[in-house]
């Protein structure tokens, strides 16, 4: 069975270790991210070691037409996208009014729209092919609000939403569609949010766990996939139950800084 995936944000963090699970599988893949110089290390890398084909297309996924862009070069290359990793995805710390929109705006495209853009274009191909499978990487900040990361919250909760969405659309096609909601991360999303000194990041998970957590439950076709199991109990049996005040207020506390 063929078997390349794509996979954003591919150049470190969960995405990098991403590649590296798909690469010990045999799988041919294209790889995107900012950084040329990263992904051009990485290809090396991978297809020396595991005799695989990589194929490396650098992008900046905050420009509205970069989706696009990336499915138009990956059809001149002829290359059929059979499991898409919607890894790439930043955060922002601090009150929304204070924060610069520019940058709220960049998070939007990143997280929400340029993943939903990518899961268009190849999805089409799946369903003409029956055949595929899509992770897109949320996060256990989508099932609640998130003051102090408002914006990167909400964005959260909305590709978890969609993915389920997409799933119950395309479970007849062969094809299975897993949100990935995973708690504090060892990346450095940590330092690229300003989330130095949030507490919760001081027992945050290897990227690798979450990694291997995330590729087997999209192969076992999972609608939503909790790296850990505390996490998974208290948002699916105790959050919905609580006063939402005490929801926001105990959101916004996780999220304060120390000092």
């Amino acid at each position: 069975m063929a078997n390349t995936a794509l996979i954003t944000g591919a150049s470190s963090g969960i995405g990098l270790e991403f590649a590296k699970i798909h690469a010990q599988k045999g799988g041919d893949m294209v790889l995107v991210a900012r950084s040329a110089d990263k992904l051009e290390a990485l290809k090396q890398e991978l297809e020396n070691q595991f005799k695989i084909k990589v194929t490396v297309l650098p992008a900046d996924l905050s420009k509205a037409d970069s989706a696009a862009k990336i499915f138009e070069q990956t059809e001149a290359q002829g290359l059929k996208i059979d499991t898409l990793i919607n890894n790439a995805g930043f955060g922002g710390h601090g009150l929304f009014h204070e924060r610069e929109l520019v940058d709220e705006q960049a998070m939007m495209q990143v997280n929400m729209l340029t993943l939903t853009d990518l899961t268009h274009f190849y999805l089409k191909g799946m369903v003409e092919r029956n055949q595929g499978r899509i992770l897109n990487v949320s996060s256990t900040a989508s099932f609640m609000p998130g003051p102090l990361q408002a914006v990167y919250y909400a964005t959260k909760a909305y590709v978890t939403s969609f993915s389920q969405a997409i799933a119950e659309e395309v479970k007849d096609n062969n094809i299975t569609v897993t949100a990935l909601c995973p708690g504090a991360v060892a990346t450095g999303f940590v330092e690229a949010a300003n989330l130095e000194g949030v507490e919760i990041f001081d027992k945050a998970k290897s990227p690798k766990s979450v990694a291997e957590c995330g590729y087997q439950a999209m192969e076992k076709g999972d609608l939503v996939a909790f790296n850990e199991s505390s996490l998974k109990f208290m948002l699916n049996w105790i959050v919905p139950l609580l006063p939402r005040r005490m929801v926001l207020k105990l959101s916004r506390q996780a999220m304060e800084k120390n000092g």
